[in-house]
């Protein structure tokens, strides 16, 4: 098959984020706290590679590598910075975006505080409008995007234009990509924006396994969720469980690159499962394969309630994880502290427990998590639709009773996504005002626990001394703001 395609991402997604994934929330912040290229270097410095070619690369863009080469598209991924080595002889460039306009949860909620335009946005815009990228447009270059933060180019009018995007694909495009370059090699008329339908969803066997090492060291153990919270557009996927093998095969590949393995899916306490109770017998087989292969390990995602169903299985998959390295983390979604919002928006979230329940179950589970060294990072949703003061007030209650326990807590603004798509975006946000209030709370417990969490997360080498110095200073220089600013003494 005939067709140079280049893949690649903005220099705040081509990075390994210091070999610390969650890291690569600190793109959403916007550029006024330090120089931009103190932050750069501190949390999204650039992955290694060799003549542009990256040894890592998110991991959305290394499936979509794999069906290329597999269909037999001459197919490189390449770094931000190295473009003009490769855009000359190229016909397709394809460009990954997580959340191209910052109109994310994160980088609204970061943006509401402090003045100007989120590292990520800035980056990706910069990524169209370079000149390698404009002078191979004129050239006839190809320009497809795709990844988790397509959604935004439907409030973004004319940009697509504006740039000379040819198409965006959203949705889980390993069946399609290739018909989609193919058409667009051809001359044919494509969809400036064409939405994956449900019958082209990949099925667990058209699922490609990577052929090169993933940033992060991300392994894919699942895809969809049957939670089905409303908020959330993941469960609008089918459910699936990659096998052992499969898993295995990736590991191996990103062992070349990468002794940190993030498996990765929105529940993986429930790998092999075909309910919310997690399959004991699979996780310990899942847990002690992906061990012995060497590496440390961590979650991308999973639920309190998974924990809490079994404790013990938890303690026991902590054990091995915790074999031959002094933590873990996760990505944990506790979204609110009250009960009667918790029916309403994410009523499945706290099965088998019931949602009057909730708070229980969270400072449980995270008192687990902190005696067993996982390291987690929260997030609450503020101005979900029906949200009413009382349920703020629950939620600051909850925050406040779980200040023994090592996390970060990140409130989020409401985005509407999921079943929820339709809803209004939260805009009731008022100085003085409850939700401030439980923003201040949620930074107070963060500027606790912050210095702990880098003191164990960057302890391991002598870069590591050197970089947690740097964060240190950094975490003092948000302290003084928000002080000067009379935040922490309200």
């Amino acid at each position: 098959m005939d067709g140079r395609v280049v893949l690649t991402a903005d220099r705040t997604l081509m990075s390994k984020y210091r070999n610390h994934v969650f890291l690569g929330f600190s793109s959403c912040a916007p550029s006024n706290v330090i120089p931009d290229w103190l932050y750069s270097f501190l949390f999204f410095p650039p992955v290694e590679s060799e003549k542009g070619v990256v040894a890592a690369a998110p991991y959305g863009l290394r499936k979509i590598e794999a069906v290329l080469l597999s269909e037999g598209f001459k197919t490189v991924t390449v770094d931000p910075d190295h473009l003009h080595l490769y855009l000359r002889d190229a016909d397709i460039l394809g460009v990954y975006a997580m959340d191209p306009f910052g109109l994310g949860p994160a980088s609204t909620t970061l943006t509401a505080f402090t003045r100007g335009e989120p590292f990520l946005s800035r980056y990706f815009r910069g990524l169209l409008a370079s000149k390698p990228v404009q002078e191979a447009k004129r050239k006839g270059l190809k320009i497809i995007i795709g990844g988790p933060g397509v959604w935004q180019f439907k409030l973004r009018n004319g940009f697509l234009e504006r740039y000379g995007v040819d198409c965006v694909v959203d949705g889980e495009a390993e069946k399609t990509i290739g018909e989609v370059i193919r058409r667009l090699l051809n001359g044919e008329k494509t969809p400036v924006y064409y939405t994956v339908p449900v019958e082209e969803t990949p099925s667990l066997n058209e699922i490609p396994v990577i052929k090169a090492p993933s940033i992060g060291g991300l392994v894919e153990v699942g895809r969809g969720c049957c939670r089905g919270c409303r908020f959330c557009s993941v469960t609008l996927k089918p459910l699936r469980w990659i096998p052992y093998d499969r898993i295995m095969e990736e590991v191996k590949v990103n062992v070349k690159f990468n002794r940190s393995i993030t498996l990765h899916a929105e529940d993986v306490m429930l790998y092999g499962s075909s309910n919310t109770i997690p399959d004991e017998s699979k996780l310990l087989k899942l847990h002690r394969l992906v061990k012995d292969a060497g590496v440390s390990l961590g979650w991308s995602h999973c639920s309190l309630a998974a924990v809490m169903v079994n404790p013990r299985l938890f303690r026991e998959l902590a054990s091995i994880i915790l074999e031959n390295q002094a933590w873990w983390g996760a990505e944990i979604g506790i979204e609110t502290g009250s009960p009667r919002l918790a029916e309403k928006i994410m009523p499945a979230k706290t099965h088998p427990f019931k949602p009057v329940e909730w708070p229980s179950i969270v400072k449980q589970a995270l008192g687990l998590m902190h005696d067993n060294m996982l390291i987690p990072a929260c997030t609450l949703i503020s101005g979900s639709p029906g949200e009413v003061e009382d349920d703020v007030v629950k939620t600051i209650e909850l925050v406040e009773d779980l200040k023994s326990y090592r996390c970060l807590i990140v409130p989020l603004f409401f985005v509407p996504l999921g079943r929820l798509k339709n809803e209004e975006w939260f805009k009731n946000f008022k100085p003085g005002g409850v939700y401030e209030e439980l923003l201040i709370k949620c930074l107070r417990h963060d500027l606790h626990w912050i210095n702990s969490i880098i003191e164990i997360g960057f302890k391991d080498s002598w870069q590591g001394r050197l970089i947690r110095l740097f964060y240190r200073l950094f975490v003092k220089i948000l302290e003084y703001n928000f002080t000067r600013a009379g935040v922490l003494a309200r």
